[in-house]
């Protein structure tokens, strides 16, 4: 963890942000499997982290900004707990650790809860997202659980969303730590990658180095020659030559800062003509959406920029027509780029999804779009210093979506289906870096993981 001094200036801005009421942050629980004693991973409460930065299951705190003062609440070990655990220190002294002076059992929780709401206090929350907490947090404040979201505290989502947003020297340290991992993930890989290896054998080279280092995965591990779907969590396939590898992982440290990242190669040691253009196309864009970034600029310009850029590269390769400019206006570019350039990253992969992406990446300045690709963008906002997101760009050949915009007559001014016929079993590419927003530019965190097709080929043999 940080120094004490770190928790109690977190604690004491968002006290003073909020003026008023109780704050209420829930701690993880374990979570079973399969039955209660067998668990996954633990993962704590981003918030609970970023706060009061105790790391382990059962625990709540209260932040009551009325009287400057703030409680941990959980049980101490029973004897039986350290046979099986072994020794830790106490609540108090670990809640010392952190700033905290006052620590009450957990079952008293819900009864200083009560007392709070019988005083007419407000008590703010955040959305809960684990089904264990929504439960305890409807008894505590005798809500059902489907209006617990809705009633989440607005004041103490801005707040935390503008603390959050700006990663400090400390925190930066530990995402370039991340990055470093991951980046140590993606060179392993695509070092192993050949014909006949499995993406399973793959995937758990990758898992093992995030362990190996001292971390952990960040997020589910896609690998995939299906780099078409965006999201691929199957590890089924066998690799084949001609096909494209595509990697999207990336550790957290033991502090549970998040690295995000892509790379993308070739099954055989070199790509074929046709798999470089387009790669070169993928890397043309993220390298200028990179080279662009510095603070007042809106993410949405960049994004819609890097889609121009692909754009142009596509209409090179015969695919898309026509004024580029309307085509990106009106969506066309989002048949071979259906997502969002990037996201926030940080303690969460995308970093405080939990407290709703209109809060963390949107503004009142920056709506978000409502058209099918630019609408999936997690992040339009005004770049500020101190901001660390992922800069993603991607082309994909996905034949269902080919298909159905082929038969309703979409874009027909900007696509050319024709030509298309011949890339329906491409696949897809996709590059990723993590990027800190300076107060004159930007920064790519991490040491530099290869991604120009000479330096990918280079680690191929």
């Amino acid at each position: 963890m940080f120094a004490s001094t770190t928790y109690t200036a977190r604690r004491e801005r968002l006290r003073k942000d909020l003026g008023s009421g109780l704050v209420l942050i829930l701690g993880n629980n374990e979570a079973p499997m399969n039955y209660r004693a067998n668990t996954y991973h633990f993962r704590q409460d981003s918030n609970f982290l970023y706060f009061f930065g105790l790391d382990q299951p059962s625990l709540a705190a209260v932040l009551d900004v009325d009287a400057g003062e703030d409680i941990i609440f959980g049980d101490e070990l029973t004897m039986e707990d350290v046979v099986w655990t072994g020794p830790m220190p106490t609540i108090a002294e670990q809640a010392h650790r952190v700033g905290v002076h006052k620590t009450l059992p957990f079952n008293d929780l819900a009864a200083f809860v009560k007392k709070a709401l019988e005083q007419g206090r407000t008590v703010h929350f955040t959305p809960p997202y684990r089904h264990d907490n929504m439960i305890a947090l409807s008894e505590m404040l005798g809500q059902p659980v489907a209006k617990l979201k809705e009633m989440a505290s607005v004041p103490l989502i801005k707040a935390i969303v503008a603390q959050r947003a700006h990663k400090t020297p400390e925190e930066l340290a530990e995402m370039e730590r991340a990055v470093d991992i991951s980046g140590a993930m993606h060179v392993a890989v695509m070092k192993a990658a050949a014909a006949g290896k499995k993406e399973a054998e793959l995937a758990g080279i990758a898992a093992g180095i995030a362990t190996g280092m001292g971390g952990a995965l960040a997020y589910g591990i896609i690998m995939s020659i299906n780099g078409q779907v965006l999201h691929n969590h199957h590890h089924y396939n066998t690799l084949q030559s001609g096909q494209l590898l595509l990697g999207d992982h990336g550790a957290e440290t033991a502090m549970h800062y998040a690295g995000d990242l892509t790379r993308t190669c070739p099954v055989d040691k070199r790509f074929n003509q046709r798999q470089k253009d387009v790669y070169n196309i993928v890397l043309d864009a993220e390298v200028s959406a990179i080279a662009s970034l510095r603070p007042g600029l809106t993410y949405k310009e960049v994004h819609l920029a890097a889609a121009r850029c692909m754009a142009e590269g596509l209409k090179s390769l015969g695919l898309m027509k026509g004024d580029l400019d309307e085509a990106v206006a009106q969506g066309a570019h989002a048949l071979f780029f259906p997502h969002g350039l990037g996201h926030m990253i940080g303690l969460d992969v995308h970093d405080m999804e939990d407290l709703g992406e209109q809060y963390v990446g949107y503004s009142d300045d920056v709506q978000r779009s409502t058209q099918f690709g630019t609408a999936y963008l997690r992040l339009g906002r005004a770049l500020e210093p101190g901001f660390v997101l992922t800069v993603e760009p991607g082309l994909y050949f996905i034949p269902e979506l080919m298909d159905q915009w082929e038969a309703e007559g979409k874009f027909t001014d900007f696509i050319n289906y024709g030509a298309l016929k011949d890339w329906r079993t491409f696949g897809g590419i996709r590059i990723e870096d993590n990027v800190l927003i300076t107060k004159d530019g930007h920064k790519v965190l991490g040491r530099p993981v290869p991604k120009t097709v000479e330096e990918v080929e280079g680690l191929r043999g």
